[in-house]
């Protein structure tokens, strides 16, 4: 079965709920989307791990505008810490990487407004197999079904930032709580990544209990 090819998009369907028939943990998405971008980076070798943050390894990704857009932001940017680009264009990441999936033919997307002028759009997969295979190679993946050296990188990587986010679409929360050390060694493959993504949503709920 195919799969799309790149983190982000990967993630995106990771978080739908097919029962419900929308994407799920919705307010952490933004962040997510943004770490699975940096991660993707990080796979392909666009990026590396510098003191301070990450520093562009590569010019141009040009086989996707949403990763080669984030790696000229980095390119054009004094350096900042990853936390920093996993905050940076949270909110419009989620439309970013929608588009391309719907322009992709995985998902589709119906556009209203409400009352005539809240945007709305209802997501639905258009094939949940894609779904369930995904959510069953994180499941397996955090079960400890195979030694970590044979997990091939880009499913540690999905599997380390859902462990962050702890996605209900893969296991209850007490279930993610349970094997946690196990996605921290997983997001070794993306590191600093998970860690970075971890801060922001830290700071995020800080934010939203002090206001």
């Amino acid at each position: 079965m195919d799969l799309p090819g790149s983190l982000p998009q990967r993630l995106y369907l990771l978080a739908y709920d097919i029962e419900r028939g929308r994407p799920t943990a919705r307010w952490k998405l933004g962040y997510l989307m943004r770490a699975g971008i940096l991660a993707e980076l990080l796979l392909r070798g666009c990026l590396d791990d510098a003191t301070g943050g990450p520093v562009a390894s590569r010019p141009a990704v040009p086989d996707d505008a949403v990763l080669d857009a984030a790696l000229q932001q980095i390119t054009a940017s004094r350096r900042r810490t990853w936390q920093h680009w996993v905050n940076k264009g949270s909110h419009r990441a989620v439309r970013q990487v929608r588009d391309q999936l719907e322009a992709g033919g995985w998902i589709r997307v119906r556009r209203t407004r409400l009352l005539g002028v809240i945007p709305l759009a209802k997501v639905t997969v258009r094939d949940t197999r894609v779904v369930r295979r995904l959510t069953s190679t994180v499941s397996s993946a955090m079960r400890g079904g195979q030694p970590l050296s044979r997990v091939e990188p880009r499913d540690a990587a999905l599997t380390a930032l859902a462990s962050v986010i702890r996605l209900r679409t893969v296991m209850p929360w007490r279930q993610w709580r349970a094997v946690r050390e196990r996605g921290e060694a997983l997001g070794v493959v993306v590191a600093p990544v998970p860690r970075a993504l971890h801060k922001a949503i830290q700071a995020a709920q800080a934010a939203a209990a002090g206001s």
